[in-house]
Parts: structure tokens; sequence; C-alpha cells
């Protein structure tokens, strides 16, 4: 019989300590004899949450997340005001705006009217002058007027001629009738008109001097002082009578 020479193992056993009982698996494994180890975890029983394990390799735990900074209130009320300052100011600008056009429009509405108002003040004070200034070129002329008429007062002829003049040539029965003072100035004066015209002249107090009225068949021609005053203050676009009412 051959004996065999089998090759000693290098796994060699650790003694268990004295007085303890032994147990096969009360033995200390050498690190040289590990292929490969990794760190425990309960996750890793039964298969869930498996990992790769790694020869020597330890992990640590996953650092804390850092905690966000305190809040800056000095920033944050700088901020806040530099802000409300440009709103503010924002807000400013446009109501200066709005109350300069608002300004804007009352004045020249306030121009406006006081033109308007002072133009209706000057209409008024030229028709104010105008008339007074009518007024006293009227009181002027009557007394032009009558002065002429005691200076000339031979000029009655030629108001008479004029009459008759202007009356139709197909006019009969024709009279004039004159101031008694006035008779014998117009039967000197329009001696030639009247006997032309077959016309008659009498003397009538009801004329005031100055003037005549011519009567026929076919009307009456008015052509004493005050109606042809009137009819010139008519033309002009005044009324005053040719006799004032303390004369």
């Amino acid at each position: 019989m051959v004996a065999v020479n089998k090759p000693k193992s290098s796994v060699r056993n650790v003694p268990a300590p004295e007085g303890a009982k032994p147990s096969v698996y009360a033995r200390f494994i050498p690190r040289e004899e590990l292929g490969s180890f990794a760190t425990w975890s309960p996750g890793t029983i039964g298969g869930a949450g498996k990992e790769t394990p790694q020869s020597g390799v330890f992990r640590a735990p996953p650092p804390e997340p850092e905690k966000p900074p305190m809040p800056d209130i000095g920033a944050q009320l700088h901020a806040a005001r530099q802000g409300g300052y440009q709103d503010g100011y924002r807000d400013g600008l446009a109501a200066l705006e709005q109350f300069k056009q608002s300004f804007a429009a009352q004045m020249s509405t306030q121009i406006g009217q006081l033109v308007q108002s002072s133009g209706l003040a000057l209409d008024a004070l030229e028709q104010d002058m105008a008339h007074a200034l009518a007024v006293t070129a009227i009181q002027l002329a009557r007394q032009i007027v009558r002065s002429e008429l005691m200076a000339q007062p031979q000029m009655v002829a030629g108001v008479a001629q004029e009459a008759l003049d202007n009356l139709l040539m197909s006019a009969r029965q024709i009279t004039v009738r004159v101031h008694p003072d006035d008779h014998a100035l117009v039967a000197q004066g329009a001696a030639e008109v009247l006997a032309s015209r077959g016309a008659r002249l009498l003397a009538d107090v009801s004329i005031a001097r100055g003037g005549c009225l011519v009567e026929s068949d076919i009307g009456v021609a008015d052509a004493s002082i005050a109606a042809r005053w009137k009819r010139a203050l008519v033309s002009l676009g005044h009324e005053e009578p040719w006799e004032t009412p303390d004369e």
C-alpha cells in the first residue's frame, strides 16, 4: 500500500479561548483568508437594496443638506425703501403732469372768457360812444340849421321851389302854405315857379318858419323843417325830434 502525501491546507484553525465551548463557527478569520467584504446594512437582507461589494471600501453617510442663509433684514428694508421711492416719484410726476394740463386748460378757458367779455365790453363802449357822438352831432346840426334860418330867412324860397319841382306835373289845385313871416320871401323868391304851376301861396301860422306844406289834388308834400329833419335822421339810423321837450 502506497502512502500519498496530501498537501497541507493554508488555512489554520485558531484555538478557542480557554473555558469556551468548542464550536465550528467560533473561529477568527484572518484578513488574508477573505476574498472580498462590504459593509452590511439591514436593507441587504432578502436581496433588497443589494449593492456591489467593493473590496476594502467603506462608504460614509451622505452629508446633511446645507441650511439656507438667514435673510438680510437691512437689505430687504433698503430695497423696500428704494421701491417705495421709485413708485412715489413716478406717481408724483404723473400727478404733476396731470395738474399742469388741468391748469393750462383752466387758464385757457378763463383767458378766453376774459377776452370775450372784454370784447363785448369794448363793443358796448364803442356803441355808447358812437351813440353819444351821434347825439352831440345832431344837437350841433340843429343849432346850425336854426342859426342859418335866422341869418338867411330867404332860404325858405328855395325850399318851396324844390317842393314844387318834386311835385308831379299832372297835379292840379296846388296850394303852398308858409309861415306868415315867410310869405313875402317865398312870393318874391319863388314867383316864377308858383306862376308856372298855377299854385296859390297862403300864410299859415301852423307852419314853422323855414318850411312849407304843398297840397294838391293828388297828395300832400310836407316840406316843413320838422319833416325834413326827421327824414335826414332816419337815413342816418337815428330818431331825434326837431323840437326838444324843453322847447
